[in-house]
């Protein structure tokens, strides 16, 4: 029988990816001031994601300070490829503005400052891939905005689905007939919580 590599948390904490100096001081300004991030191995998971599926056009669903927009901009081809995000509040979003100017990638990102559920219907797709990382109460409420905005054989990414608040959704997208979903409970260092779910879902021709 194979044996389990001890500490298995420790171990894989070795193996978060290097940041730049800007990435870094974002970590640093969310772990002084409570800003949930995703942190540098959903950040990189997020840009290898949007490479898999040669994403031209992302939708982001809370952008924060814009730590994991700069992955996901990163992710699309430059001149050409577009980063949509969605961000309700106004200091925060002035914040990430200044970091994407700072990371090269304004012109890459379309930053919208509001609500989600008032913003998205007002959106047009298709998007290749949709990152979803608002109040988790707010998931079940987008889940048809990303069924209607998201190209078929796209894919939708949902961050913190081990929340109480995402138990609809994850219900909903689990039943759903529209999408092939998987759950991944997860150890992600770096990440606010650093053991979370998330979810990866399919949108179904």
């Amino acid at each position: 029988m194979s044996v389990m590599i001890p500490d298995l948390e420790g171990y894989f904490r070795q193996f978060a990816p290097p940041r730049e100096d800007l990435l870094l001081e974002l970590e640093q300004e969310a772990a002084a001031e409570g800003i949930p991030i995703v942190g540098p191995v959903v950040g990189r998971l997020l840009y290898l994601l949007g490479r898999a599926v040669q994403a031209r056009t992302i939708l982001e669903l809370g952008t924060a300070t814009g730590y994991s927009t700069i992955f996901l901009a990163r992710s699309v081809p430059a001149p050409g490829g577009r980063v949509v995000t969605l961000e309700r509040d106004q200091t925060l979003a002035r914040r990430a503005a200044v970091n994407f100017q700072r990371a090269g990638l304004e012109a890459q990102v379309d930053l919208q400052v509001g609500e989600a559920a008032i913003l998205l219907p007002a959106l047009v797709g298709p998007f290749d891939l949709i990152f979803m990382d608002i109040d988790k109460e707010g998931y079940l409420e987008a889940l048809p905005h990303c069924r209607r905005l998201l190209r078929g054989g796209g894919l939708l990414v949902a961050d913190n689905v081990a929340f109480q608040g995402a138990a609809p959704f994850n219900r909903a997208i689990w039943e759903s007939p529209d999408w092939c979903a998987v759950p991944l409970l997860c150890h992600l260092p770096g990440h606010s919580p650093e053991r979370d779910g998330l979810c990866l879902a399919l949108r179904l021709e």
